[in-house]
This record gives structure tokens, sequence and C-alpha cells, in this order.
């Protein structure tokens, strides 16, 4: 398994060209590295291999018509350009490459990339002669300047009978140098703490105080932490999620807890060996000042129970002697940038991540959208998966912390 691709979102586009008949086997090679695989195909493309045959191994419908009116009523091309982490295109004929450095958006798979804010890799794979014309090398030029990558080609014998470069790489190596690029480095040598997840705070042996949190956005950030260079220790509160990035690198160490106190605890045990420290938990406010120690039974109309406050964690980090660079979150329902700039002034944080919870965003979603402030600036990011917007914030951090 290519762990820097499990569940990433990887939109494969397929255009014209005999080497379309290995696209079957990189879409295989990608669900295998644990990723999720959507193909898009140019009509040329149809014409090498079928669509009911990209189905079969992706698992998905395949998207092929820019003009798709079940698609198209709720833009469908828009949230498939916004759903992918990466766009992979593979093979890239000389007419798609030339139709992308020109800009065009003349059917489904040009208009989505020119929609994406993800990054965008070609595989070319043509005879060896268009690969080596003048045109072809100024296209790539232009596409290298967008920051396009372009992985390939190989040289060997191709279907016309020519030896040369035009061979499209083999099904592994894309698949390996697709992983590579969410490798940034931004981060690398870095130690970074994480806290993840909510806490449970017991009212008797059977019940307790929580909240919604689910631990996507502190797991999310844990990965892209790892997949930046960092090594990362994440204190992971209850939650039930199955990362197979964190729980398969060497680099990731992770503490399991339950109570807010318990959570404290690891964090003040490691973070004087950490230079960030993100703490993502959304950990109690309250707990019971006493826990009962048998199941309490329901015998009156109403319950009464008496709360204490639980430690504050980061309040407790940012007053260490040695404290590392901070960074936290607010989650809020109302008054969000007023809120978590006090919260943040308050607690002594580097900086606050502010995000509004509800209405599918936030807690227990798949989908965040932040406010990030720092010193006197602020950087927002509107809705996108976690992971995505995971690998923005680890960025963001990793320049604001080298910044500083």
């Amino acid at each position: 398994m290519t762990l820097s691709l499990a569940q990433k979102r990887i939109l494969l586009g397929v255009t014209g060209g005999i080497a379309a008949y290995k696209s079957a086997d990189v879409v295989r090679r990608l669900r295998e590295a644990d990723a999720q695989v959507q193909v898009v195909m140019t009509k040329n493309a149809q014409q090498f291999i079928t669509p009911l045959t990209l189905q079969a191994v992706s698992g998905q419908p395949i998207r092929d018509n820019l003009f798709d009116p079940a698609a198209e009523a709720a833009m469908g091309h828009i949230e498939l350009a916004r759903w992918a982490d990466l766009i992979l295109i593979a093979p890239a004929s000389a007419d798609f490459i030339s139709r992308l450095a020109s800009g065009r958006a003349n059917d489904l798979l040009t208009t989505l990339c020119l929609a994406t804010q993800a990054p965008i890799a070609v595989a070319p794979a043509m005879n060896q002669v268009m690969w080596q014309n003048t045109l072809t090398q100024k296209n790539l030029q232009v596409l290298r300047k967008q920051h396009i990558h372009i992985l390939g080609p190989a040289q060997g014998s191709q279907a016309c009978g020519d030896f040369g470069l035009g061979r499209m790489l083999e099904s592994l190596d894309i698949v390996k140098a697709a992983a590579e690029l969410f490798k940034t480095g931004a981060m690398a040598g870095l130690r970074v703490l994480i806290t993840a997840g909510p806490t449970h705070e017991a009212i008797d042996p059977v019940r307790y105080l929580t909240n919604a949190s689910s631990g996507k956005m502190g797991y999310a950030l844990a990965e892209a932490a790892v997949e930046a260079g960092a090594q990362v220790s994440l204190i992971s509160g209850p939650v039930n999620l199955n990362s197979p990035l964190l729980t398969q690198e060497s680099m990731v160490k992770i503490n399991r807890v339950v109570t807010a106190q318990e959570m404290l605890e690891a964090v003040l045990y490691q973070v004087d060996d950490c230079d960030i420290f993100l703490g993502v938990a959304a950990v109690a406010d309250y707990r019971c000042k006493q826990i009962a120690s048998q199941k309490i039974h329901k015998e009156a109309a109403t319950l009464k129970l008496e709360l204490e406050s639980t430690p504050d964690v980061l309040a407790e980090v940012a007053r260490r002697k040695k404290k590392p660079f901070i960074v936290g979150f607010a989650a809020e329902t109302e008054n969000l940038l007023i809120t978590a700039k006090e919260k943040q002034m308050r607690k002594g944080m580097d900086v606050i991540i502010a995000n509004r919870v509800g209405k599918g965003l936030g807690f227990n979603s798949d989908d965040n959208a932040v406010t990030v402030l720092w010193r006197d600036q602020s950087k927002s990011f509107s809705r996108t998966s976690k992971s995505k917007l995971a690998r923005h914030l680890v960025a963001l951090i990793a320049k604001i912390y080298r910044g500083k």
C-alpha cells in the first residue's frame, strides 16, 4: 500500500491514445493504495477503452459529458473539481496537452482542470516524433510554468513500431509519482504534537458527558503533518476512525486517552519535546464533581448533576516556561471571528483557527470551512474536505512558524 495515497480523492482523466488500455490498471493500482478514484473520459478515449471497463475497476460511474443534464443541474463539473485532491491525466495525449496549455475548456476534462484548485499531473503518451515536436515541448513548458506536474514519459518500443521517448509510464510508476506529490517537506525536521477528538467525562459507570467531535479534523491534520515531513505525536480522545497512514507510519506515535485530565497529563508529558502544538481536540469544559459508583436509575422526573470545570489544556501549555508554537481551534455557532480572537488573546495562542459548526460543517462532518487568525493577519479557506483543508492548514502553519 502506498500510504501517502490512503483515502486521497484522485480524479483520473483518460484521453485518446493506445495507452488508454493501461488506464484500467492505473485505476486498480490507485485503489490498491486505498485511494478513492473517479474517472473522466474524453470522447476519443472511448475509441480505445470502454467506459464500462473503467466503471468496473473504479466502482464509480464514468463521467464523459460536460453537458450531462442530470449532473450539471447541480453544477456537477464544479463539484468534481472541488472533490479531487489530485487530477491525474493518464494517458495525456499531445492534443490534450495542447488544449490544456492554451486554457481551452471545450470538454469536461479540460473544464475540470481550469475549475480545480487541486494539483494536476499529466502522464504523456504519444509517438516519439510527436513528443520531440517543438510545439509539444513548448506546450509542456507552459504547463510546467503553471506548476502542472509532468510524469514521464518513458523510452521504449511503441505501438506504431517506433522506439524512443513517448511511452506512458507503467502504472506502478505513475502511482508512486502521484504519491510523492503529497509529500511537501514543509514541516521537515519539526516535531508536532496534536490533540484530536472529544473527551468523555463519566457520570456513572455507563454514562458520560461529551460533545459531537469525531476527531476527523485532528486526524487529517496529523496525516498532513506526516506528509509534510514532521515527526508527529497524536493524543486522541475516544474516536472511531481508521487511518492507515497514522497506524502504519513509524514516525507517528498515538496515545489514546478518555478524559480531559488524561489528555492534559499526556500533553504535559510530551509538550516540552515538540516545536508546534496543535490543540484540535474538543475537550469537555465540565465534568461531574462526584462520579456515581453505580448506575444512576431513573427514579424521578429530574436529575441534578453538580459540574466543575475541567483543566484547560491549551491554557496550561501556554503557561509553560518553555512553550511551543501554539495553534488552537475555536468552534463557534455565532460571533465567530470576535470570539476566536478573544480566545486567542486570553489563552496566549500564536495562531487560532476559527470554524463555525452546524449545517454540515465542523463536528462529525467530512467537510469544514475555517478562518486562520495570527498577529494582525487572517486567511479564510472555503468549504472543502477536511483532508484537503488539513494540507492547506499545515502549509500555512509551517510558513507562519518559519517566519516567526
